[in-house]
């Protein structure tokens, strides 16, 4: 006869995590109804549920999005923010690399469209939209809070990325704008260059407006604003004026392929073609330009 503990119930009553076999768990999914350890829980509007649950649901449940096409996105616009940030970051740095080596590598004059003199580098058309005179700070504060009003409007809208690519677009289409309507460098000649995302802010003015006009809104504040900053253009010097009309038509002929475009399953394609001949037709008259 032997003496001894009474023994534990045998650990197979113990409910455990099966994705950690390891671990004990005594919260079970709502939607299943198996154990999950605080690692494999997602709160839910009652409840837990299990990670495997969360991925099914995701996975089965049609993505929400915008009357444009885009995916709906909640919370600050993201993609604002961050342009704004990469403008801010540049200004510092063109204050404190030397000698303005982050202007004479990313700032645009015609001669850089000029393959006739060797020095074709069209990465520029794009890259001096994030740079900003030194000398007038108010040049990156009007253009920044510009893009914040119109960022916080436009980016719900159209989804992230399509915004990306309207603000994008916009500021390459105020370079070809400048390229179109201000005269080719000839060596001897004095060389000047432009900076600033106006072009891209220009952009979005049309951007709004169109989509304004397609929602059946009021736009006859946004006409106001564009003759103004238009106007604005003409009169003070050192305002490229050109870059301004550029950006204004290409992001108004983005905006339109957003608006435009039927609701379906190939909406995303039929608009990515419509941005692509946009950007076609930009390159075309810009490489018309330099050539003939």
């Amino acid at each position: 006869m032997s003496y001894g503990i009474p023994s534990a119930e045998p650990s197979a009553q113990v409910p455990v995590c099966p994705r950690h076999p390891d671990r004990p768990s005594y919260v079970r999914c709502q939607r299943c109804g198996r154990p999950a350890c605080p690692d494999c829980q997602r709160a839910a509007a009652v409840g837990f549920q299990c990670v495997d649950c969360v991925n099914e649901a995701k996975r089965t449940t049609p993505e929400v999005r915008t009357v444009y096409g885009g995916a709906v996105a909640t919370g600050r616009p993201l993609v604002t923010f961050g342009i704004i940030a990469a403008c801010a970051v540049l200004y510092v740095l063109q204050w404190l690399v030397p000698n303005d080596l982050i202007y004479q590598s990313l700032g645009f004059a015609n001669v850089y469209a000029e393959p006739r003199w060797g020095e074709f580098e069209p990465w520029r058309m794009l890259t001096s939209a994030f740079l900003h005179s030194q000398g007038f700070i108010l040049h990156i504060a009007l253009n920044m809070y510009m893009l914040w009003v119109f960022g916080q409007a436009l980016e719900p809208l159209l989804g992230r990325i399509r915004f990306l690519v309207l603000y994008l677009v916009s500021a390459f289409g105020g370079s070809v704008g400048y390229l179109l309507l201000t005269p080719l460098y000839l060596p001897g000649q004095p060389l000047y260059g432009v900076v600033g995302a106006s072009g891209a802010i220009f952009g979005l003015f049309g951007a709004m407006l169109l989509i304004q006009r397609h929602r059946g809104g009021d736009t006859r504040q946004l006409w106001v604003l564009i003759a103004i900053n238009g106007v604005i253009g003409f009169v003070i010097p050192q305002i490229a004026w050109q870059a301004h009309l550029g950006g204004l038509v290409a992001g108004a002929l983005c905006a339109a392929v957003f608006a435009y475009t039927p609701r379906g399953r190939r909406q995303g394609l039929i608009q990515a073609l419509g941005v692509a001949a946009v950007l076609a037709l930009l390159i075309a008259v810009s490489w018309v330009r330099v050539t003939l």
